[in-house]
C-alpha cells in the first residue's frame, strides 16, 4: 500500500533538496531572493498596520542579512569592507523599522538591497556562463563568500 505525501511536506522536501544541492553562487542568489520577498511582505504588512506579521518578516530579513555579513570574506576583494558596511547599515535600519513600525525604513532597505540582489544574479549568471564555456564545475566561493 502506498500513501500519498502531503503536498506541503513534498514542497518542503523539494525546497530542502534544492538548497542542499545548490552551488554557493546559487545559494547566495536564493538568499537575496528570500530577503527581498521578506522585505516586500514586511512592507505590505506595515502598510496594513499588521505589526506582528511585519515583525516576523523583518526579523527573518535580519537573520538573512546577518548570514550574508557573517559569511562574507572581506579579504577576498577590495569591495568586501564596503559590502559589509552595507549589510551592517541595512541590519540597523531593519531593527529600527521593526521597533519604530517604520515603513519608510523598510523601503530604504529595499532600495539599497534590490540593486545588490540584481548584481549578484548577474554575477552568478556570468560565472555560470564561463563555467559552461570551459565545461568545468564551479569551485566554492566564486562570489566572495565562504
Amino acid at each position: 500500500m502506498t500513501m500519498t505525501q502531503d503536498p506541503r511536506l513534498a514542497r518542503a522536501q523539494y525546497n530542502q533538496d534544492a538548497i542542499l544541492s545548490a552551488s554557493p553562487n546559487r545559494l547566495l542568489t536564493m538568499l537575496f531572493d528570500r530577503l527581498m520577498l521578506d522585505l516586500q511582505r514586511a512592507e505590505a504588512a506595515q502598510s496594513e498596520q499588521n505589526w506582528g506579521r511585519a515583525s516576523g518578516y523583518l526579523i527573518h530579513a535580519q537573520d538573512i542579512v546577518a548570514e550574508l555579513a557573517g559569511t562574507l570574506d572581506v579579504e577576498r576583494w577590495d569591495g568586501g569592507q564596503n559590502l559589509l558596511a552595507i549589510y551592517l547599515f541595512s541590519s540597523t535600519k531593519l531593527v529600527s523599522a521593526n521597533v519604530e513600525h517604520s515603513i519608510e525604513r523598510t523601503r530604504e532597505v529595499i532600495s539599497i538591497l534590490e540593486p545588490l540582489r540584481q548584481t549578484w544574479h548577474e554575477a552568478a549568471a556570468i560565472v555560470a556562463a564561463q563555467a559552461t564555456e570551459r565545461h568545468e564545475v564551479q569551485p566554492n566561493g566564486d562570489l566572495g563568500y565562504a
